[in-house]
């Protein structure tokens, strides 16, 4: 690998750095709130990348050097991001994961009025478990997320939240009751409209609290445009 495939391969990181932190490609990999590093990352490899040509082209001397034909292999990476976009994690990976709720440092106030109450997955399961529901008494609510069965075929409503990247994506759960469709695929995107029951479960695989929700209407979506949920861990 000489000096001049060295620099095709880091423009080529970079630049597949850039497309992806200009769509929503990043997205299946890093939190959005990291998208400025993810640009900044693409253009710091192009300008690398350039500068290594001209090194390269000025003819400095030096002595060459032959690397092993497994440096190769970093072009995998490269590959890999460009054609192929691995889908967010979804039910799978919260069937085999324990809930990752946990109490947050305290409770905005929600909008008044008599609307239907827009809220987050884990902004529910909070407001249900640390706060009993004060805040969602009589309001009707819509929560929107995947669906997730346990081996007992009972239907949970999830959101993934990341700390920072897809690796380290957790779920936050909730157990659905009521007027819940008699058949649901894992992965399917749902709205659900509802109201704030005190019931409670046990995530089956970490014990974590798991509140309900009781269900009047459910309708599929598609899926969002980040699937991810980033505000119970901020």
């Amino acid at each position: 690998m000489n000096r001049l495939a060295q620099s095709a391969l880091l423009f080529l990181l970079g630049a597949t750095l850039l497309h992806a932190g200009t769509t929503d490609l990043y997205l299946r990999y890093v939190k959005s709130g990291l998208r400025p590093l993810v640009l900044l990352a693409g253009v710091v490899l192009l300008a690398t990348a350039a500068a290594t040509l001209w090194y390269d082209r000025r003819g400095a001397p030096g002595h060459e050097h032959h690397e092993p034909r497994i440096s190769w292999l970093l072009a995998l990476p490269v590959l890999a991001l460009i054609l192929v976009a691995p889908p967010a994690l979804g039910s799978y990976s919260a069937s085999h994961t324990g809930t990752a709720l946990t109490k947050p440092f305290g409770f905005p106030d929600l909008p008044a009025g008599d609307a239907p109450l827009r809220l987050g997955v884990a902004d529910y399961a909070g407001r249900a478990v640390y706060d009993d529901g004060r805040s969602l008494h009589d309001r009707e609510l819509k929560i929107t997320g995947f669906v997730t069965l346990d081996r007992a075929g009972a239907p949970y409503l999830v959101r993934m939240g990341l700390n920072c990247c897809a690796a380290d994506a957790q779920p936050v759960k909730i157990a659905l009751t009521g007027d819940v469709p008699p058949v649901l695929a894992p992965d399917t995107w749902l709205e659900i409209t509802g109201r704030y029951t005190p019931r409670r479960t046990k995530d089956p695989v970490n014990d974590g609290p798991i509140p309900y929700v009781e269900v009047t209407r459910a309708r599929p979506v598609p899926t969002p445009h980040d699937p991810y949920d980033e505000t119970w861990n901020t």
